[in-house]
């Protein structure tokens, strides 16, 4: 908390802070081919670490810190044997960890306190994940990807960094009532706004509102989509720990969904995954030059908004969050969150149900 103090705050302004620690699950650390010969440095939930392909392809992942002089391990490089050599003394790592040469040392080089901490690491989907409890065997496995591999949709991959919170990044990607100002005839914002009923449904590890009747969203983007306008079938979800989804169907033939995979740099960094999936009436290779530039101008907003956000977050030593339903999934979000990380999960048979209208 004393970070986010700063001198000038006035002590009646500082609050508490939208930050959730949830360590038991799985997080993408970055894409396939961003990890080519050279070890690559990620922090996730604040802890440096180093990817790195053996000889096999395989990734490993540990901790970048050097046990010998506490070097950063990603300053170095793989060798030949696919293992990953310090650049200041040259010991040489496997991807479990193990340390397999020092050099000058006869015999072999490993030993239990010349280990590094090693994390679970899956690669799928084109992502590489990681499981940021070290030397375990998760229960769980990363979050299946839909769609990425069906070929009758096109899907663009971006990467974006935000100075957010995973709380406040993914409550704003699931956030419809903002898409009207922030975005304005870039995504909705335009015409008479319409009367809708919403319909939330709450499980142990996920949340989704679905909105009833709605006119297809005016703006470049909703033109781009469905230039014959009509309604649509819109979902926006929130699935534990930290993936939002945006789901809209218009009429048999379009269908975009949008997930974004959020991942905790720090508590105030999340490196985003924005994976999008589409199929329109218009073959994917017309469409997708049209709507990416859209699509990055909107990311592009959204973190700058956050950044402002957290700036006054800052300044202020806290949040001060003033709530209505309007504000549709963004409690939600926050209680499952909450719970996840107090390890005690709603337990429910059926999915708790709200139902409310919005004029959006």
């Amino acid at each position: 908390m004393s970070e986010l103090e700063p001198r000038l705050a006035p002590p009646s302004a500082r609050g508490h802070v939208s930050v959730a620690h949830l360590p038991d699950y799985w997080y993408v650390a970055c894409r396939s081919r961003e990890l080519r010969a050279a070890p690559l440095r990620r922090v996730l939930l604040g802890v440096p670490l180093v990817l790195f392909r053996d000889r096999a392809g395989a990734v490993g992942a540990l901790l970048d810190r050097c046990p010998h002089r506490n070097v950063e391990l990603s300053l170095g490089r793989v060798v030949a044997s696919g293992h990953l050599e310090c650049c200041y003394h040259g010991w040489q790592f496997d991807g479990s960890g193990a340390c397999r040469l020092v050099p000058g040392l006869p015999g072999s080089g490993e030993a239990k306190g010349r280990r590094v901490e090693a994390y679970p690491v899956r690669e799928r989907d084109g992502l590489v994940w990681v499981y940021p409890r070290p030397d375990v065997e998760p229960h769980t496995e990363p979050f299946p990807l839909p769609l990425a591999s069906d070929p009758a949709y096109t899907t663009v991959v971006r990467a974006f960094e935000v100075e957010a919170s995973v709380h406040a990044t993914i409550e704003n990607a699931l956030d419809v009532p903002h898409t009207a100002y922030l975005h304005k005839g870039l995504f909705r914002g335009k015409g008479e706004p319409n009367r809708i009923d919403v319909e939330v449904r709450r499980w142990p590890d996920r949340v989704e509102a679905a909105y009833i009747g709605e006119p297809r969203p005016p703006g470049l983007a909703g033109r781009v989509l469905s230039p014959s306008g009509g309604t649509v079938e819109h979902a926006d979800r929130f699935i534990l720990p930290s993936i939002a989804q945006v789901e809209y169907r218009l009429g048999p033939e379009n269908h975009v969904l949008v997930t974004s995979l959020c991942t905790p740099v720090t508590d105030f960094v999340t490196r985003l995954y924005a994976v999008i999936s589409l199929r329109v009436r218009i073959p994917g290779w017309l469409v997708k030059p049209v709507l990416q530039p859209i699509a990055l101008k909107i990311f592009r907003q959204d973190a700058e908004i956050l950044e402002a956000q957290t700036r006054q977050i800052r300044a202020f030593g806290g949040e001060q969050f003033m709530s209505t339903d309007a504000d549709v999934l963004g409690r939600e979000i926050w209680r499952l969150m909450r719970h996840a990380e107090r390890g005690a999960p709603e337990a429910a048979e059926e999915p708790v149900v709200r139902r409310l209208q919005l004029v959006i």
